[in-house]
């Protein structure tokens, strides 16, 4: 019988390392590391239409807004696309003085020579030697064995190394990666350093760069830690060698992975804006430095602007970033369930009214303004969200502070429209829904232009005169009571013989100025039937009052009937 799990023993579990005493659990990120982007080459690479130059000088003038101070631009020796971005970065002076461009090639001399080549005339710049170290690569691909492995890489340092001496260009620097460190046995990726590091002789003054890529990211997150600390421990002439990551997300665990790696010891980390990269991408360097952010930790590098580096990267890359994708998706600062809605709308203003300098919402790990998103996409209504989201949108959009009896009322309304149509509501469609229910809703009843008459502030002081039209009847109501609305009941008791009490009255301005106008919110009951509530708007709050009255008497008449 088939295994209708699917046949999962064809696989087998990822080593773990052997090391006694590990501390990267203990320790805690307090400061960023130095940053490298590969969007311009690992991502770029990755895509169905890589970027032209343009696209490309686009993208490399973002990243240094962003702050990058060193990016690997390309691989120069494998399109002339490549080559020539890096000569027009290098001619027509693009590059800050205080940023190093990279560059990438394989172990074999003719690109080393063209890669060089491309660097002529640049200030400072980090050449990338790679080449393949795992057992899979050693035996089925190249069917090599370690020590030629060595030899390709040992022989391409040597060349590198000649070619820097006859460049006369001490402003650059070398950097070797072990591709796929993580499927190549630790002890054969120290000794391949070693090998390339005895050639070129690195100094504290002129370190060389080790990078540990996760070529396809196999094993948990932990395990790469384990591999980075056993690989810090060991290296020789520690204080020369500048530590850097390179994770991908084939486990969707790339993010972690390198902060994981940074605990271990590494001091650098290369990844790309939003993932973008082979398969399931590079580490997403947005999210990481983000949740340094969120942590109090600079992450020098500045998202301020998400929006407008989302819209750089979708227009140069061709590719767009995922609604839910952290601090930068569509929705990830919103909420459409109910619950969740409440506790927002609560922390929002706690947070106005709170002396504390630290933010502290639920559900919100960051202040959306921190990274240029605004409050307005926060709350999202549904069929599944709750009166908090409803009283927020209309608060916050619109200045309607419905009162708290009557959120549930309304969110009602709401959920019945969201349910007939099955789609989310807008702003727009939210307050149309108030005003159609409150302040349009039709009834038997209409009020006519009435009087109010305050007296000098004793008993019954307030007179009402109006009528109410019911059908084809009028009636007419002078009453009164201890204010508009106590009187304008009191002449509904009496005139149209329907015993109203008045179980909730809230008012405010809806803005501000000398053309406000005001709103009014009413809850009424008759006997033991149902609340009903209304709401009213008029440049008078006293006849918004009435307003109010009679739109709750409306809305309650199909219970009356």
């Amino acid at each position: 019988m088939r295994n209708v799990k699917g046949p999962f023993k064809k696989y087998k579990s990822y080593p773990t390392v052997d090391i006694l005493g590990r501390t990267w659990p203990d320790k805690v990120i307090k400061q960023a590391p130095t940053w490298c982007s590969v969007d311009l080459r690992d991502g770029n690479q990755a895509l169905s239409a890589p970027m032209g130059i343009l696209e490309k000088m686009e993208m490399f003038d973002l990243l240094v807004a962003i702050g990058f101070k060193e990016i690997e631009v390309g691989f120069p020796s494998a399109a002339s696309t490549e080559y020539d971005f890096v000569r027009k970065l290098i001619e027509e002076e693009r590059i800050p003085v205080d940023v190093t461009i990279q560059v990438i090639t394989q172990a074999r001399e003719n690109l080393i020579r063209s890669t060089f080549e491309s660097l002529k005339g640049s200030r400072r710049a980090i050449v990338h030697l790679y080449n393949s170290t795992s057992a899979i690569q050693r035996q089925v691909v190249f069917g090599k064995t370690k020590k030629d492995i060595i030899k390709i890489a040992t022989d391409a340092a040597k060349i590198m190394s000649v070619l820097k001496k006859e460049s006369g260009n001490s402003g650059i620097r070398f950097q070797y990666s072990p591709e796929s460190f993580h499927a190549t046995e630790l002890g054969f990726a120290l000794d391949i350093c070693h090998a390339v590091m005895d050639v070129w002789k690195p100094t504290r003054s002129d370190k060389v760069i080790l990078n540990l890529p996760a070529t396809v990211e196999m094993g948990t997150p932990n395990i790469y830690a384990d591999r980075i600390e056993w690989f810090r421990r060991h290296v020789r002439n520690r204080e020369t060698v500048i530590l850097s990551v390179h994770t991908h997300n084939d486990r969707s665990t790339g993010v972690a992975a390198a902060e994981f790696a940074v605990m271990a010891g590494a001091e650098r980390v290369e990844g790309s804006l939003f993932g973008n990269g082979e398969r399931t991408g590079n580490m997403d360097i947005v999210t990481m430095a983000l949740n340094m952010f969120s942590q109090g930790v600079d992450p020098r590098l500045d998202f301020s602007d998400i929006n407008h580096i989302r819209d750089v990267y979708s227009r140069c890359t061709g590719m767009e970033v995922h609604p839910r994708h952290p601090y930068a998706g569509e929705l990830v600062f919103t909420a459409f369930s109910g619950s969740h809605q409440d506790a927002i709308n609560k922390g929002l203003k706690a947070m106005e009214g709170s002396r504390s300098p630290h933010w502290n919402v639920p559900y919100l790990p960051i202040d959306p303004k921190d990274i240029g998103r605004s409050y307005e996409s926060i709350i999202r209504i549904n069929s599944q969200s709750g009166k908090g989201g409803v009283a927020y949108i209309l608060e916050n959009d619109w200045g309607i502070r419905i009162p708290k009896e009557m959120q549930r009322d309304f969110a009602k309304v709401v959920q019945s429209r969201t349910e007939k149509t099955g789609k989310e509501l807008s702003s727009v469609d939210i307050r149309d829904c108030f005003d159609e229910e409150y302040l349009e809703g039709t009834g038997p009843y209409v009020l006519s232009p009435c009087v109010i008459h305050t007296g000098d502030g004793g008993k019954d002081d307030t007179t009402v005169s109006t009528v109410i039209r019911n059908d084809q009847t009028e009636t007419r109501i002078e009453a009164k009571g201890n204010g508009p609305v106590d009187a304008f009941v009191n002449g509904i008791r009496e005139g149209l013989g329907i015993s109203l009490d008045v179980v909730m009255y809230e008012e405010h301005a809806r803005s501000k100025g000398a053309g406000a106008d005001a709103i009014a919110y009413i809850g009424i009951k008759e006997g033991s039937g149902p609340i009903s509530f209304g709401a009213g708007v008029d440049a008078n709050i006293s006849q918004a009052s009435l307003k109010a009255v009679i739109s709750a008497l409306n809305r309650g008449h199909a219970w009356r009937k």
